[in-house]
């Protein structure tokens, strides 16, 4: 199959991908190691890391949706963007000092916040700045390149720990803040290209019958496919904890770095062709084959009893993040009106983000338990969350399908 060239993607596209590029470069050289960090070094438990994770997620999701708001009222999104990738660079230098789990918390939440402020409008200028023929592919091939940063952004972490005293077995303050320090640069570098290399692409106005945001026909598909990624999310705790259950076989700390290398590797180099995909063949069948193949990759975590086992799982892992991130982006550019984009991205990432914090305590409470009641093992989250993937996709096949392509914003 032949799929569009990149080359001819609008600059804001290029862009956009660049910016995601370095500031997943800066991220993922923490964020996989912030778990370990947390449990190794704080001694903090599970389920009071599944509560800060979760907490992180769900203080941005209504600060989502007043941004995604704001922009199509203002009908500005760069602004917010630059606004946004700012605040997440400013609160990551604070990180070093971390001496306790609430100042971890602390970082976390402010980091999120700025990914809160950014996220929707963001969205909402890629899908204004391409063909709606085109938006798989556009929201692919930046999936792609933010993934890439994550696949640099790891490899440095890796390099950075290794050349270390004690050759990366174990992560201990030093190292953790050596990398924080490092991680500084290509973030500063992205708010910067960002503010003066993207053009403003402002929505059109709103006009009298779409004063919801949502073309009246079509709002009650897309509330209902926002009700469907909420029960999936609730089965979709952190990725800390998978990060955790391959440590929990054995994985060590240069292992988890390399497994998650390997995952954005894979999810890298199909999120493209995959987004391309989804404008030919539409975009619910991507989704439905992406969550199937979540549903299995978390089975398997339950199971899994073996090193190559969390290696195995975490490639394919990699396939549902690259079926899935860009194309569920695309499928709600197509499911409202333009003007109201910034609102919907705000919308569907608010959905996310609220389901996120129920379910990552969920998750550390079946783990550990909590209180006079004990917890049911590694393995109890992951039979949670592949079950309630395959009610989700059951639910899926009730939302409406646009042609793909479709123009319903234009």
């Amino acid at each position: 199959m032949t799929f569009e060239s990149e080359r001819s993607l609008p600059r804001n596209v290029w862009v956009l991908t660049a910016v995601s590029f370095l500031t997943d470069v800066s991220s993922e050289m923490i964020v996989h190691l912030l778990p370990i960090f947390l449990a190794s070094v704080l001694g903090v438990g599970t389920a009071l890391i599944g509560l800060i994770e979760g907490v992180a997620d769900t203080t941005t999701s209504l600060l989502k949706v007043a941004s995604g708001w704001l922009s199509d009222r203002i009908r500005r999104r760069k602004a917010l963007a630059v606004a946004g990738y700012g605040l997440s660079t400013l609160a990551k230098p604070f990180l070093y000092f971390a001496s306790s789990w609430a100042w971890v918390l602390g970082v976390r939440v402010a980091e999120r916040l700025g990914k809160g402020i950014r996220t929707a409008p963001r969205d909402a200028l890629i899908a204004g700045s391409v063909d709606p023929a085109r938006r798989g592919w556009a929201f692919g091939w930046h999936r792609a390149g933010d993934t890439g940063g994550a696949v640099v952004g790891i490899g440095l972490a890796i390099a950075l720990l290794t050349s270390g005293s004690g050759g990366g077995g174990d992560l201990g303050r030093q190292a953790f803040q050596r990398v924080v320090l490092v991680s500084l640069i290509p973030a500063v570098m992205a708010v910067i290209l960002l503010a003066v290399a993207a053009h403003e692409i402002a929505p059109p106005a709103a006009d009298g019958t779409s004063r919801r945001g949502l073309r009246p026909g079509l709002a009650r598909g897309f509330r209902y496919y926002l009700a469907v990624v909420v029960v999936f999310t609730l089965g979709n705790s952190s990725d800390a904890f998978l990060i955790l259950r391959a440590r929990s076989v054995g994985l060590s700390v240069i292992g988890v770095l390399g497994m998650m290398l390997m995952f954005n590797l894979v999810y890298a180099l199909l999120a493209g062709p995959a987004g391309a995909l989804s404008d030919r063949i539409g975009r619910r069948r991507l989704l439905t084959a992406g969550w199937g193949v979540y549903a299995l990759v978390y089975l398997g975590f339950a199971w899994m009893n073996a090193v190559w086992h969390a290696w195995v799982l975490m490639a394919v892992y990699g396939v549902y993040y690259a079926l899935t991130e860009g194309v569920g982006r695309a499928f709600v550019a197509d499911l409202v009106r333009a003007e109201a984009h910034g609102t919907a991205f705000g919308a569907y990432h608010a959905a996310i983000g609220l389901a996120a914090l129920p379910a990552s305590l969920m998750a550390g409470i079946l783990w550990q338990g909590v209180g006079a009641w004990p917890g049911f093992g590694p393995a109890a989250p992951f039979f949670v969350g592949g079950v309630l993937a395959l009610a989700a996709i059951l639910l899926l096949t009730r939302v409406p399908q646009p042609s793909a392509g479709a123009s319903l914003g234009r």
